[in-house]
């Protein structure tokens, strides 16, 4: 185990109660990383005093502790939320690459106190509390949400919370068609614009849109897909969105591209859309927004807007494995209170099984798992590329919230804790018949 940097400041006699705390965080650092290795980073504490490898030795990273009150918040209770809120609220920094610590984040969450003995515990009790502190709250965005959980209400201002953050501040991350889920990488080394447009051309293939068929985009974000649709296919296609911001810019987007007669975005719920039938649907990325509850209703009214013989594919994040109980999730998913509140991972399983109840027949499943990891890995470089013009448009906070969450999310898909998955459906007649082709090799041209 590496021991205290011998080059660490002098701690002078004016900072005698900080000394103590210093002492006190190298011993339980120590202690607790006793196991793990390699030590390939490096723990700086706010008196300059370093844990880890030599200044010369390789590192992927240094931690920066910039209080005590980091230390108790990181380690007494290591949930997802609480070491996610320390990094926003700045109690600790990260230099070198964001992508190397989240292994070390796992290792902290499955501390056992009570196997590390309460003589690693009882001093770290002594360490100021964030609101001791004044851990610089102000500025949070946390959400204020009232009324019933995904009513169209509560769901319009969740929506907004997360997507109405600023257009500027997405354009300067996302590709140049601002489309915000996986983008299709055939290879792996496809840039991010490129690997985007041929995803929205493989949704498009997968529908197997036609000259003059109607397309409705349920969640159409900034209009990149039922514009493409409609400049590529001839299709008549319709967006819906929540985002007040999304509406703006992908109407205005549409008419500089000259769509308005093939191309309309409202901004409306998808339970509000009634009176109105599509040969095909599609929704890219929203279905984390509809919550478990609301599955059968969200299906049913796919299908009930569908012409007998139309196709249905939902794109979206699942969880893997079993599912947090919401109360406990509340409790410790950094995601759910600073990115996507209310928002819900659904089992893959689950879907499918609602999708049947609804009568969609499954043709096919499709996982994009790596796919997603790489497109997160593009948009936090860009984000960082473009750190100063992003703080332009948004307060600190909220860059430090996306680039942790991003690269998080990342992290997810990559180890498999979560993934993603393309459901294409189809709406048989009375009779179970449809005219879809039994090869999927014009999915590939």
């Amino acid at each position: 185990m590496s021991e205290i940097n011998s080059n660490a400041p002098v701690t002078t006699p004016t900072m005698l109660h900080n000394d103590l705390a210093v002492e006190t965080t190298v011993h339980i650092f120590q202690a607790i990383f006793a196991e793990y290795g390699p030590w390939d980073f490096q723990i700086r504490l706010w008196d300059g005093t370093t844990i880890g490898p030599a200044p010369d030795a390789e590192q992927k990273f240094t931690l920066v502790l910039h209080s005590p009150t980091a230390v108790r918040k990181l380690l007494l209770l290591p949930t997802e939320l609480n070491m996610g809120e320390a990094y926003i609220y700045k109690m600790f920094d990260i230099e070198g690459d964001i992508f190397n610590v989240f292994p070390l984040a796992d290792y902290v969450g499955q501390i056992n106190w009570l196997k590390k003995g309460r003589g690693l515990l009882k001093p770290l009790l002594t360490f100021p509390t964030a609101e001791e502190h004044n851990d610089g709250r102000q500025g949070s965005r946390l959400p204020l949400l009232h009324g019933l959980r995904h009513s169209l209400k509560r769901d319009r201002a969740a929506i907004q919370y997360h997507y109405d953050v600023s257009n500027d501040f997405y354009a300067l991350w996302l590709d140049k068609h601002m489309v915000y889920s996986a983008a299709y990488f055939p290879t792996g080394q496809e840039d991010l614009d490129t690997a985007q447009e041929l995803k929205l051309d493989y949704i498009c293939r997968k529908l197997r849109l036609q000259p003059g068929e109607r397309l409705l985009d349920i969640g159409c974000g900034w209009g990149a897909l039922i514009m493409w649709a409609a400049e590529h296919y001839g299709v008549h296609a319709t967006g819906i969105t929540l985002s007040k911001n999304q509406y703006q810019l992908a109407k205005d987007r549409i008419a500089a591209a000259g769509l308005e007669d093939r191309c309309e975005v409202r901004l409306q719920d998808y339970r509000q859309v009634r009176g109105e039938s599509y040969d095909k649907l599609v929704s890219i990325g929203m279905f984390e927004h509809v919550g478990a509850g609301k599955l059968a209703t969200y299906f049913r009214q796919a299908y009930a807007l569908l012409e007998p013989g139309g196709v249905f594919l939902n794109h979206g994040i699942a969880s893997i494995g079993k599912s947090m109980p919401r109360a406990i999730e509340q409790k410790t998913s950094f995601s759910t209170n600073y990115v996507f509140p209310d928002g819900e991972l659904v089992n893959i399983n689950k879907t499918l099984s609602v999708m049947e109840k609804t009568r969609f027949e499954i043709r096919d499943v499709e996982s994009l798992r790596e796919h997603y990891a790489l497109t997160l890995r593009h948009w936090v470089r860009r984000m960082e590329a473009h750190e100063d013009e992003i703080l332009q448009y948004v307060p600190e906070m909220t860059y430090r919230i996306w680039h942790l969450f991003m690269a998080g999310a990342s992290y997810g898909f990559a180890s498999n804790r979560q993934s993603v998955y393309q459901v294409l459906a189809v709406k048989d007649d009375e009779q179970g018949h449809n005219n879809l082709p039994w090869s999927r090799a014009d999915w590939y041209r």
